[in-house]
C-alpha cells in the first residue's frame, strides 16, 4: 500500500511540473528523482509509465523521460454517422431492444475523481485485497510443472472440487465449470437458459449488472419485489404464472441491495414454485465468503438443497480477493450442464490456466482463512461505523436492515427528496454514492441510495464520508 501512494503522489508531483518544461524538453533523470523524492527506483519508473499512459510524457529507453509534443489535430474525422442506421435498422424486428444502459455497472467500477470518498465501490478496497498471498500464490503458480499450458475446458479438475465442497449437497467436480469471473457466468446462464424476447424474472431491487446483462440478451427482466426477509413467494408464483417466464435470478445471501437472506421457511417454497413452473433459478452466490464478524451459521446454497437440477449456481472468488482476480464457478446438474458448457467454450474457449492455479495455490494456503478472518471482522467494524454516524448525521434516511454479510447499506429517503439531485450534491460535497433507479427494472416504489463501505480506505473515512453526505443532504432539502 505504501508503494501504490509513493507511486500517485510522485505522479501527480510530476504531472504539476510539466509545464516547467517546453514540449519535446527533457526531464529529470530517475537517479534525480529517486534522490529528490526518496523514493525507489520502481516508484519512478511506475509514476513515469502512468504519465506516458495519459499522453503527457514520453519515455525513451536509454534517453529518459521527455515532455509530449501536442498531439497535430487530424486532417479529417471521418464520418460514423451511418453506424446510426446500421445499428438500429433492424431495431423494428426486436422484441427487445439490445441498446443498454451500463451507467448502473459503471457505478460501481469507474474510480471517483481524486479526493472523492467512494461509498459506491463494488471491491474491497486495496488495503482489504489479500494482495501480499495473491502475488505469492501467482509467483507459485507459474512455476508449477505445465503451469502455461491449455488447462481442460471445464477448469483445473482440484479447482471444481474446490467450489462443489464449497457449495455441498449432492454437487460433484463433475457439475462445476471454471468461469472468468461472475458476471461472465451469469452471462452464460442467461444465454443458456432464455431465448431472445423472453420474459426473466429478477428480484426487485437487483444488481443493475444482472439487469444489463438481461437486456444485452434481447431478454425482458420481469421485477418480483423482496423485503428483508427475501423474495416472496407468492409473488414469485404470481410472476412466473403471469410471464410464462422459465428463469428467476436470486441472490439468496446478503442480496444487492438490500442485504436481505432468504429466510428458511421461503428458501423450500422457492424451489418449489420454480419446479412447478418448469423453470430454473440461477443463484448468484457473490459474497459468501464476506460475512460479518457477528453473523451466525450461514444457510447453505440452494443448490445444495437442490436434487432436481432447478438452480443454476454461480459462486466467485472475486469479491473476497480483487476485480483482477476473475475465478468464479458455474454449477449445474442434468443436461442444461452441457449446454452452459458449450456457450462458455464458444465465448472465452476457457480460464486462463495460470489465474487457476494461483487461486488453487491462494485457498490452499494458510493464508487464505487468515484473510478471511481479518476482512470478516474489519467489515463488521465498517458497517458499525457506518450505521452510527448515519443515525447520528443522517436520521431522515431510513435503514429497514442492518445486514451481517456483504458491503453496503440500502437508505430509503424521505418522501419527496429528489435521488439524482442528492447524488450530485454528493460528489460536488467530495463523496460519490450509488443512486438507487439503477437497482429497478420498472419504477422505483422510493428514492433510495446504495452506501458501499468496503471501497473506502478505513473508518475515518466513513465518517468523514457521512459528514459530507449530510452537507450535500441539507443542500438538497433546504
Amino acid at each position: 500500500m505504501q508503494e501504490r501512494s509513493s507511486v500517485g503522489d510522485l505522479a501527480n508531483h510530476l504531472r504539476q511540473e510539466l509545464n516547467r518544461y517546453s514540449p519535446g524538453g527533457k526531464l529529470p533523470s530517475s537517479r534525480e528523482l529517486v534522490e529528490r523524492f526518496r523514493v525507489s527506483p520502481v516508484t519512478v519508473s511506475r509514476a513515469l509509465a502512468q504519465l506516458a499512459a495519459e499522453g503527457l510524457v514520453v519515455t525513451r529507453p536509454g534517453a529518459g523521460a521527455f515532455r509530449a509534443r501536442p498531439r497535430a489535430a487530424l486532417t479529417s474525422t471521418g464520418d460514423t454517422s451511418w453506424q446510426e442506421v446500421a445499428l438500429s435498422a433492424d431495431a423494428a424486428t426486436e422484441l427487445v431492444p439490445r441498446t443498454v444502459d451500463a451507467s448502473g455497472v459503471l457505478a460501481s467500477l469507474a474510480a471517483p475523481p481524486p479526493g472523492v470518498i467512494e461509498f459506491n465501490g463494488g471491491y474491497l478496497h486495496p488495503s482489504l485485497q489479500p494482495e501480499r498471498a495473491m502475488g505469492a500464490a501467482l509467483s507459485r503458480a507459474g512455476r508449477r510443472p505445465g503451469a502455461w499450458s491449455r488447462p481442460p475446458m471445464e477448469g483445473l479438475p482440484e479447482l471444481r472440487e474446490w467450489f462443489a465442497r464449497g457449495i455441498g449437497g449432492a454437487i460433484g467436480a463433475a457439475e462445476v465449470l471454471v468461469t472468468a469471473g461472475g458476471q461472465s457466468a451469469l452471462t452464460t446462464s442467461l444465454r443458456a437458459l432464455a431465448p431472445p424476447g423472453a420474459p426473466v424474472l429478477v428480484e426487485s431491487p437487483t444488481y443493475p449488472g444482472m439487469l444489463a446483462i438481461a437486456r444485452a440478451a434481447g431478454l425482458r427482466p420481469v421485477p418480483v419485489p423482496v423485503d428483508p426477509d427475501g423474495v416472496k413467494p407468492e409473488l414469485l408464483a404470481d410472476a412466473f404464472r403471469a410471464s410464462g417466464a422459465r428463469v428467476f435470478v436470486c441472490q439468496p445471501l446478503f442480496q444487492n441491495p438490500t442485504g436481505a437472506v432468504l429466510a428458511p421457511g421461503r428458501r423450500g417454497e422457492v424451489l418449489r414454485i420454480a419446479r412447478d413452473a418448469g423453470a430454473f433459478v440461477v443463484e448468484d452466490d457473490f459474497v459468501r465468503r464476506l460475512v460479518h464478524e457477528d453473523a451466525g451459521p450461514l444457510p447453505r446454497p440452494l443448490a445444495a438443497e437442490d436434487p432436481d437440477g432447478v438452480v443454476v449456481h454461480v459462486g466467485s472468488l472475486t469479491k473476497a480477493t480483487s476485480p483482477s482476480f476473475r475465478v468464479s464457478a458455474l454449477a449445474a446438474r442434468g443436461p442444461v450442464l452441457e449446454r452452459l458448457r458449450a456457450i462458455q467454450v464458444v465465448d472465452t474457449f476457457f480460464v486462463p490456466r495460470p489465474l487457476q492455479e494461483a487461486a488453487l495455490e491462494l485457498v490452499g494456503s494458510p493464508a487464505w482463512p487468515r484473510h478471511l478472518r481479518a476482512v470478516s471482522a474489519e467489515l463488521k467494524t465498517r458497517r458499525d461505523t457506518m450505521t452510527a454516524a448515519l443515525r447520528l448525521r443522517l436520521p431522515e434516511l431510513a435503514l429497514p436492515h442492518i445486514p451481517f454479510g456483504g458491503y453496503h447499506l440500502w437508505l430509503r429517503l424521505p418522501d419527496g427528496t429528489d435521488e439524482s439531485a442528492l447524488v450530485t450534491a454528493a460528489l460536488r460535497a467530495g463523496v460519490a454514492v450509488a443512486p438507487g433507479r439503477p437497482y429497478f427494472s420498472a419504477e422505483p416504489p422510493a428514492a433510495q441510495i446504495r452506501l458501499s463501505f468496503a471501497a473506502v480506505a478505513g473508518t475515518e473515512e466513513i465518517t468523514e464520508g457521512v459528514r459530507r453526505l449530510a452537507v450535500a443532504f441539507d443542500e438538497v432539502r433546504a
